[in-house]
């Protein structure tokens, strides 16, 4: 089938749809960049996509294997969020990733694709991941400078408040829940100047946990990902190492309202 507009996602699993679970689709997710493609072609049927992003990819595997590929498909359309992985890594030099991030971002507006990317999430409300948060912000001042000087587009997930709002998480507190994927499945449309028939879900009632039970909340999240998580570090491993990517050719998708 020939395309007229081609829509290519490149990153790691905040991409490829981690948290957004469907058993049903390739790698049983379906994520933010799925919806936007859905509504693309609910609006325009000539509508390709591709999805590369393998979770637990860092930048420089994100720019080896996914650039190229990406290219080859001669995209209209490119979104690439990597980085959330080399920030959670004890160490790590943002600088030296960000030059590195600047020449892939430019070989893909080179090509003539519109290409979106994304500041990094404002962790602030986080006891864990909020030891991270200077990081992030020095990420997303090289992000906002790339973007300038290249001419794309930003997605500003640092400053969406609405997802200080934990109902919008996984269980894993790392992962965009369904709600959130598609939350950000409008935020990103908006960003394109797309229209789109998505409507946002009911979010389930706060809940209110007495000190007892969010101590059993926390063990248990410690026990079922945290654990799990550092010990792919110590072997290091990811959870991204036996899987390929989503969709690595253009394809079309069923457009589900």
């Amino acid at each position: 089938m020939t395309f007229t507009q081609r829509f290519v996602a490149l990153g790691d699993s905040f991409t490829e749809g981690v948290g957004d679970k469907d058993p049903q689709l390739p790698n049983g997710v379906r994520g933010w960049a799925d919806r936007v493609a859905e509504q693309l072609m609910l609006a325009d049927q000539g509508w390709g996509y591709a999805n590369l992003a393998i979770r637990g990819k860092k930048i420089r595997q994100v720019l080896a294997e996914q650039i190229e590929p990406a290219l080859a498909l001669e995209p209209t359309l490119v979104t690439i969020y990597a980085g959330g992985n080399d920030i959670l890594r004890p160490s790590v030099d943002i600088d030296e990733l960000m030059k590195a991030y600047d020449g892939g971002i430019a070989r893909l507006t080179q090509s003539g694709a519109d290409v979106v990317m994304f500041t990094g999430f404002d962790s602030a409300g986080s006891a864990v991941f909020g030891k991270t948060r200077g990081r992030t912000a020095i990420y997303n001042e090289w992000v906002r400078e790339i973007a300038e000087k290249h001419g794309a587009r930003i997605v500003d997930y640092w400053r969406m408040r609405e997802f200080q709002d934990w109902r919008y998480w996984d269980e894993d507190r790392l992962h965009m829940s369904a709600a959130g994927h598609t939350l950000m499945a409008k935020r990103v449309l908006e960003t394109l100047q797309a229209d789109d028939l998505i409507e946002l879900p009911e979010l389930p009632a706060l809940s209110t946990l007495t000190r007892r039970e969010s101590l059993v909340a926390n063990a248990r999240w410690a026990r079922e990902y945290v654990g799990p998580w550092i010990a792919r570090r110590l072997r290091g491993v990811s959870s991204g190492d036996s899987l390929g990517p989503k969709y690595p050719q253009l394809t079309t998708l069923d457009v589900r309202v």
